[in-house]
């Protein structure tokens, strides 16, 4: 069944910024110039030193809201976000990657389809640090439940952050704050256990800075993720011990090949055992 959607359907827009005066600017901009313009931008400082803060607050338009704490991580200062936004949909947007136009319209109007979709995604286009460069295109290749998907690490219903999702009347939305990678990963799973269906746009939805300080060169910190989410979903009674071990193999697989290309050979040895 077709669910109505409203010109005025409110998206709110979960940014956390450190360190961000580079481009911070440009990600806030791309927001300003969406064809869709019923939306909220939370901004939450995570401690910057730098004029990350000078530059959110000279923006006055009253859909952007400040937010600001001790330097405490990306799921702390997203976690402000969720205890506070106002919107009947939400997404996080990273403070240096840029939205095209058309990047919250297109999401939202692929709820309109059916009502069992909750999770929207779309095309990403990977880029260089200033945007003047295709890196590579990520595309979405997946429809339904995306729990075993993401199990599976095949990358069909996953890029990053990169989710529209419906919020549930009375639902508290809260990341894991002892993450500091793969946490949007792991947050899409807890979702993912509670049903809805995932579903994409064949439009450009995000254009991704793939820069030197990008979380994911982080390859310690990325294990350490990959090892928590191991822990947490062991407990999880939907997965069965094939699931488990599939999960294990392909995270395993991509940490070594990533330590291999990083000539820590040790470290790719270490990961299997």
């Amino acid at each position: 069944m077709q669910k109505k959607l409203k010109n005025t359907d409110l998206i709110s827009i979960i940014t956390p910024f450190y360190q961000a005066e580079r481009y911070l600017a440009e990600a806030i901009e791309s927001v300003l110039n969406q064809s869709h313009q019923d939306w909220e931008l939370l901004l939450i400082n995570d401690g910057s030193t730098d004029n990350s803060k000078k530059i959110a607050l000279s923006y006055h338009d009253p859909r952007i809201r400040y937010f600001e704490q001790a330097n405490k991580g990306v799921s702390a200062a997203r976690n402000i976000g969720l205890s506070n936004m106002k919107g009947q949909y939400f997404c996080f947007f990273d403070a240096d990657d840029y939205m095209p136009k058309d990047s919250l319209k297109s999401r939202l109007t692929m709820f309109g389809f059916d009502k069992s979709i909750k999770y929207v995604d779309g095309v990403i286009v990977k880029m260089n640090h200033d945007l003047s460069r295709h890196k590579s295109i990520w595309f979405p290749k997946y429809i339904g439940n995306p729990l075993k998907d993401l199990i599976n690490l095949n990358a069909k219903s996953f890029f990053g952050p990169s989710w529209m999702i419906y919020r549930e009347p009375n639902r508290k939305y809260l990341l894991n704050e002892n993450l500091t990678h793969s946490e949007d990963l792991f947050f899409y799973m807890e979702l993912a256990r509670e049903g809805g269906v995932y579903a994409y746009t064949n439009k450009i939805i995000l254009n991704y800075r793939d820069t030197p300080n990008s979380a994911m060169k982080n390859l310690t910190g990325l294990e350490n993720g990959y090892r928590f989410i191991e822990s947490q979903i062991r407990e999880w009674k939907e997965l069965s011990e094939s699931d488990l071990r599939f999960f294990c193999f392909k995270y395993k697989k991509a940490m070594s090949l990533a330590y291999l290309r990083k000539m820590k050979i040790n470290n790719a040895i270490r990961i299997w055992f």
